[in-house]
């Protein structure tokens, strides 16, 4: 009789993944107002010429404040961007990329995966490159509000 080979089996590591701790609420809520901040300091370097219509614990919201025509109908304000703090999330609003459907072709896949809605991004947290993607936008929208004659 022939004997059998048994085959044995091939045992493979397993390498653990390595993945970052769970944050706590207070953690993530810590990181949420520090993007607030972060955003809001951005913002913050456009007055003047932009006029400050909101500020408060939750929001901060910029106008440019001029006698224009915009779609054909006059208009006394146009509103610019803003950031306001929700539950779970910094909402960044951005009007030139709805004005301007073009500005958002300027916009790398870091920022443009957290845009919501038309003009409306959801920041969970502001990485290095959102951040200067942010910084990059508002210099460009106020380069747009300029050129139009809205600032």
């Amino acid at each position: 009789m022939a004997a059998t080979k048994t085959a044995t089996p091939k045992t493979r590591t397993v390498r653990p993944v390595a993945r970052a701790p769970k944050r706590t609420p207070q953690e993530k809520e810590a990181d949420l107002a520090h993007a607030f901040e972060e955003i809001r300091a951005l913002l913050e370097k456009y007055t003047p010429p932009l006029e400050v219509r909101t500020d408060a614990k939750g929001g901060y919201h910029l106008w440019s404040v001029k006698d224009i025509v915009v779609a054909g109908r006059q208009r006394k304000d146009v509103y610019f961007a803003g950031v306001i703090h929700q539950k779970g999330y910094i909402g960044f609003y951005y009007m030139p990329v709805y004005t301007n459907p073009e500005q958002k072709s300027m916009f790398e896949p870091d920022l443009l995966s957290l845009l919501k809605g038309k003009s409306c991004f959801h920041v969970r947290g502001l990485e290095p490159a959102v951040r200067k993607q942010i910084k990059d936008a508002l210099a460009s929208g106020i380069r747009l509000y300029k050129q139009r004659g809205w600032v």
